[in-house]
């Protein structure tokens, strides 16, 4: 039963998400502007995954829409917090420096615009944690009244005995029932697509090169403007389009999750400057998997321990939390990579006969790869990714002499 816990997960959450496709079916709207509950709930889904992709563009775009579409002060002063033009306008022009920063970095030299991303990847996980704890929740609130006044309930429910004078007893305000309900729900969905989306932020950390950058913020911004568009032609297509993106990012979701881990080490190691006051281990140093081995997927937070006769071991807790799980490391050809940004751990691939990305060490561990390869027995140290490409450029217009491999004492 196990096994199947996350497709019946899955398939109810997706039943309850289908409720505006099926509200809407069934709705007998007297005009084509009626709003409808099935129309309110798909635009709310529609929302969600809109500013689960994007959180910063999204939730501005929300706030600014809501603004302008009010038509009286009354309906302005009732709107949420993130359509006061003052956070939805600074917002608006954080997503253009951020757009500025992309489009001048597909033009600069490999990792020159790296920690303005790193910068960015911090913004996206606090726009994520903000939106996820204050604007999903104020978003679904107002949005189950809206859908409360559009299926006719008015928000409250009056209950009576059916005795001779038909007198009501009491009225039940059902507003907060279906707030109850919806927003545990959007938030969990909200997490989903936000990790999935997360990802590419953390992808242009590990790509050295601003064309690739640009390509990647091309498809997150390609797949939002899509998701825009048709809620705007049709309510009820955002909706499916919103449910498909919601299907590929459960799916993804543990990849992603991955990935996210390794963009906050990256960027606390970064901005602290953490290598400065690193002390290595003799044992059980943290570090990432590059590379999948012995089912172990890439990306994987863990520690590396050595046996007494030589053997390595990576320690890792699945999803950080589940119980402990222990892999053995090849040996075979390891060498540690020294990089600019952070370095890694090559290993020997005997069925493609070439090297691989076994190891992923945080920019803690630069500066430290000597004594890294020391205390794991590791055969030396080598020059991987810009540092490896910058001596190849010194070595062609004769700068320099090309380095081998330092052999560990």
């Amino acid at each position: 039963m196990k096994r199947y816990a996350p497709l019946v997960a899955l398939a109810l959450c997706l039943t309850l998400l289908s409720l505006p496709l099926l509200a809407q079916g069934t709705a007998k709207a007297e005009t084509k502007t009626a709003k409808t509950p099935g129309l309110e709930l798909a635009a709310m889904a529609t929302q969600v995954t809109g500013i689960a992709i994007s959180p910063l563009l999204g939730v501005s775009a929300v706030g600014a829409y809501q603004y302008f579409k009010a038509a009286t002060p009354e309906e302005k002063a009732a709107l949420p917090w993130f359509a006061n033009p003052s956070f939805w306008a600074l917002g608006v022009l954080m997503v253009a420096a951020v757009a500025f920063k992309d489009a001048a970095g597909a033009t600069l030299p490999p990792g020159w615009k790296k920690p303005l991303d790193v910068l960015e990847t911090i913004e996206n996980k606090a726009s994520g944690l903000v939106a996820a704890g204050a604007v999903i929740p104020s978003l679904i609130t107002f949005g189950s009244k809206l859908f409360m006044d559009s299926a006719g309930f008015g928000g409250t429910v009056e209950l009576h005995y059916t005795g001779l004078a038909m007198l009501p007893v009491a009225s039940i305000d059902t507003g907060w029932l279906l707030s109850l309900l919806m927003v545990p729900l959007s938030v969990a969905v909200f997490a989903v697509v936000w990790l999935t989306a997360h990802a590419i932020n953390v992808l242009i950390l590990l790509s050295p090169w601003g064309a690739i950058d640009a390509a990647l913020k091309g498809v997150r911004t390609g797949v939002l403007g899509l998701v825009t568009a048709t809620a705007w032609i049709d309510p009820v297509v955002g909706a499916t389009l919103s449910v498909v993106i919601i299907i590929f990012a459960y799916f993804t979701a543990g990849w992603a999750f991955r990935l996210m881990t390794f963009g906050s080490v990256f960027c606390w190691d970064f901005f602290t400057v953490r290598r400065k006051r690193f002390k290595l281990l003799a044992d059980g140093n943290k570090l990432f998997t590059g590379a999948e081995f012995e089912g172990v997927p890439p990306r994987t937070y863990g520690r590396l321990h050595q046996a007494a006769d030589g053997g390595l071991t990576l320690k890792f807790r699945p999803w950080l939390v589940f119980p402990a799980r222990e892999v053995p490391v090849p040996r075979a050809g390891l060498v540690v990579g020294r990089g600019v940004f952070f370095s890694e751990v090559l290993g020997h691939d005997a069925k493609r006969d070439q090297n691989r990305t076994l190891l992923l060490l945080p920019p803690r561990y630069l500066g430290h790869e000597e004594l890294f390869a020391r205390t794991y027995h590791i055969s030396g140290t080598c020059e991987v990714g810009l540092r490896k490409a910058w001596s190849w450029i010194k070595e062609a217009v004769g700068l320099g002499t090309k380095k081998t491999a330092t052999t560990a004492v």
